[in-house]
């Protein structure tokens, strides 16, 4: 008789060899992810749970396996590839894939898009490009001497069809960089006190104004280049000759020009700049023969060619000025420029010195020379710029390194405040050799060059 849950078929409770009819439908996936699979499920128990073998009940029974087999972590399943992106993200990617902004995965993934998308591709192409054009903040200040590199870069490609006269290039590089200065202050900057100095041919003399005064000194001067020239002269056709006169003139002609007031920046700056251009412009086109064209400036006369070398060291000389009074740095000129106005210099030192022989100042000649004769010579170096040999006793003589009796050797910051009369001449030669009465005769006729 067979009691319920002993038989086969009873109902009691799950038989070995067969199956309930009533076994309970399949539940559905739970929304919280169950835990891990237990130990018993895989069928790997811990060594010290493991139950004793029976060797009646289970006569081929294995040994358990080793403790390291069955704490070993299981190995993680592999992840599931990541979806496509799609052609809109890419492409709002490219700018941060520009900026290198993307994680490798976003990188590999536009890059890739970028071998058969030739619109991205293009579009990857210009941002990366205006990337490059990103700079971290930097001075707004301009190189001085950056128009000058420009205009040689320039004309080395492609000469110009009417090019500029050498000596007129010298004018043209000082004013634009002065210009530049002037362009760069503030308009308070512009009624900041300038002290202006010179030497008179005895001592240091000097007369205050501003910055505008400065440069309406600069405008009224060159404009007796641009009457030379048949241009319109600033002051009239009734201007004084003389740049001293012309500069007073002009500041006590209206009250917005006297030295104690600044007048409008624009109204001084402009006309300055634009009679510049002018100037440089009408001699391009004039021809070689202008050069000789003689400018006078009152008590003397220089050839055009000069004179425009002269305008450029005034130029430098003011503008230090200027730029001193508002505590702002100032390179000197180019080498070629600044050889140009040193040799213009050593070139005027002779009628200068016998000028100053006549006026009572220096010492006589110690000989008589003919017209193109040798005569006693002294050796000017400027550290830089070359070596100049000055003849002494007459203008008119011929300077020979054989006849040298003297020698002074000035580096460019000394010849530049000795020749802008900015230091007395007998604190300026940094070496002396020879005639003490030549060499002192020399540096005060080199000082007296300067002027208002």
């Amino acid at each position: 008789m067979n009691t319920p849950g002993d038989g086969a078929g009873g109902t009691g409770g799950p038989g070995r060899g067969d199956e309930s009819p009533f076994a309970p439908e399949p539940a559905e996936a739970p929304r919280i992810p169950p835990p891990r699979p237990a130990a018993e499920d895989s069928g790997h128990w811990p060594a010290q749970w493991h139950p004793a073998p029976d060797p009646a009940s289970a006569p081929d029974a294995r040994p358990a396996p080793p403790a390291d087999d069955v704490l070993a972590p299981p190995e993680p399943l592999p992840s599931p590839p990541s979806p496509p992106l799609s052609h809109a993200v890419l492409k709002s990617l490219l700018g941060a894939w520009a900026l290198t902004a993307c994680s490798p995965e976003e990188t590999a993934a536009v890059e890739a898009h970028l071998n058969h998308c030739t619109p991205c591709a293009e579009e990857a192409l210009r941002l990366r490009d205006a990337v490059g054009l990103l700079h971290t903040e930097q001075s707004l200040d301009l190189d001085p001497l950056l128009r000058s590199r420009v205009l040689a870069g320039c004309l080395g490609r492609r000469p110009a069809r009417i090019p500029v006269p050498d000596w007129a290039g010298v004018y043209d590089a000082e004013a634009a960089r002065l210009d530049a200065l002037l362009r760069d202050m503030g308009e308070a900057e512009w009624r900041a006190p300038v002290r202006l100095r010179w030497f008179d041919g005895k001592r240091l003399v000097g007369r205050d104004t501003t910055v505008a005064g400065v440069i309406g000194h600069l405008l009224v001067v060159d404009g007796i280049l641009a009457s030379s020239l048949g241009l319109p002269d600033p002051l009239g056709a009734r201007a004084p000759g003389a740049p001293a006169d012309r500069t007073e003139a002009y500041w006590h002609g209206e009250p917005a020009r006297r030295p104690e007031a600044a007048g409008e920046p624009g109204a001084v700056r402009e006309p300055w700049r634009e009679q510049g251009h002018a100037l440089v412009r009408t001699v391009s086109f004039a021809g070689r023969g202008v050069r000789d064209l003689s400018v006078p400036y009152g008590d003397f006369s220089l050839p055009l060619g000069d004179s425009f070398v002269d305008r450029a060291f005034e130029c430098w000389v003011h503008a230090g000025d200027i730029a001193e009074a508002i505590d702002y740095p100032y390179e000197p000129p180019a080498s070629a420029h600044l050889t140009r106005m040193v040799d213009l210099c050593a070139r005027l030192l002779p009628d200068a010195l016998a000028e100053r022989r006549r006026a009572g100042l220096a010492g006589p000649p110690r000989r008589l020379v003919e017209a193109g004769a040798p005569g006693r010579t002294l050796h000017l170096e400027v550290e830089g710029s070359g070596d100049w040999y000055i003849p002494l006793d007459s203008p008119a003589a011929r300077p020979s390194p054989e006849e040298a009796v003297a020698h002074i050797a000035l580096d460019r910051e000394a010849f530049y405040q000795l020749a802008a009369g900015h230091v007395p001449p007998q604190e300026a030669a940094a070496g002396q050799l020879g005639d003490t009465e030549a060499i002192r005769d020399v540096l005060f006729a080199t000082a007296s060059l300067s002027r208002l």
